[in-house]
């Protein structure tokens, strides 16, 4: 099962689409999981038409269209693997042991809010992964998003995709 990352979108305030790389892999995946700030409900819908599946939150610069339609939090079983979605998890001290006491049912958490790739493992396994932003990277070198593969209950194949500047 292959799975496209993606949060921090800011679609159309920090640009007017998403860029044409992830488009391509929103197409390809089996799931996509984003991590919220849609910041606009054409967004959603266009995602909605051409992923398979879509597991998404709001964020905390989506308003009442995008909250009536999306869950602060999303949970998710990959073919075994558990899964949680969540825009926000606080600063990032103590953010794998605070995520893991928050999720301790879950094998994996999907967090955006930073637009900092992130990828760590909590005490008790817990994988914790962030895929930046693919349109508003701030003081990050790159745009960024995620993909990954679920196999048996399993996260592997995970990668960091640096998009080209625009």
């Amino acid at each position: 099962m292959q799975l496209v990352i993606a949060a921090d979108t800011h679609v159309p305030k920090r640009a007017r689409d998403l860029p044409v790389p992830l488009w391509a892999a929103i197409d390809a995946a089996d799931v996509v999981l984003h991590a919220g700030d849609w910041v606009d409900v054409t967004l959603l819908d266009a995602v909605q038409a051409r992923a398979r599946r879509l597991v998404a939150v709001y964020g905390n610069n989506d308003g009442p269209p995008l909250r009536a339609r999306l869950p602060e939090v999303a949970r998710v079983e990959l073919d075994g693997l558990r899964v949680a979605v969540v825009h926000e998890t606080g600063p990032r001290t103590r953010r794998e042991e605070r995520c893991a006491a928050r999720f301790p049912d879950c094998d994996l958490l999907v967090f955006g809010h930073s637009h900092i790739p992130w990828d760590s493992v909590a005490p008790n396994g817990l994988r914790l992964l962030n895929p930046g932003s693919p349109t508003d990277r701030r003081a990050q070198p790159y745009a960024t998003y995620l993909t990954a593969r679920v196999a048996a209950g399993r996260l592997d194949e995970v990668e960091l995709h640096r998009l080209p500047p625009r």
